[in-house]
């Protein structure tokens, strides 16, 4: 039997107060360092919902505490990049977050040089593109359920 195709899934929160977003310098990660990208983000672990990833990488990278109930979901991105091989096949889900306990902070100083709110329509250069992608349509008020980076 043939191995199946298998993809790498994520949670992305982009917290949110009111026209501002919460992003991180990414640095010391090994992928798109010296980018914007989301303030909390990452795999979800074998036997973990993306729910509960999204609130452990929120506890993890910024550490404030989230509710499930106040994740709202954005949208799903399949995406891919060269050479194909299974690290590089993914999907990302995104959420919005208007409400957590706690101050944002960086709480893995080594991974993310700094983090800052920027407003919706003024994002610093460069932001991890197929991060920019979801985000400006947050912008435009037209995020796609599901949608595609690198196809």
């Amino acid at each position: 039997m043939t191995q199946r195709f298998r993809v790498v899934p994520a949670a992305y929160v982009l917290f949110l107060r009111d026209d501002e977003l919460l992003l991180q310098l990414r640095r010391g990660t090994g992928f798109m360092d010296e980018h914007w990208a989301a303030a909390a983000a990452g795999h979800v672990e074998a036997g973990e919902s993306v729910l509960a990833a999204a609130v452990r990488e929120a506890r993890e990278e910024l550490d404030v505490l989230v509710d499930p109930a106040h994740l709202e979901p954005l949208g799903v991105l399949h995406r891919t990049a060269a050479p194909h091989g299974p690290v590089d096949e993914r999907v990302d889900f995104f959420f919005a977050c208007r409400r957590w306990t706690g101050t944002p902070r960086r709480a893995e100083e080594h991974r993310a040089a700094e983090l800052r709110w920027f407003p919706l329509d003024a994002l610093p250069e460069p932001v991890v593109p197929h991060e920019r992608q979801v985000i400006e349509q947050l912008r435009a008020g037209r995020v796609t359920p599901i949608g595609t980076h690198g196809f």
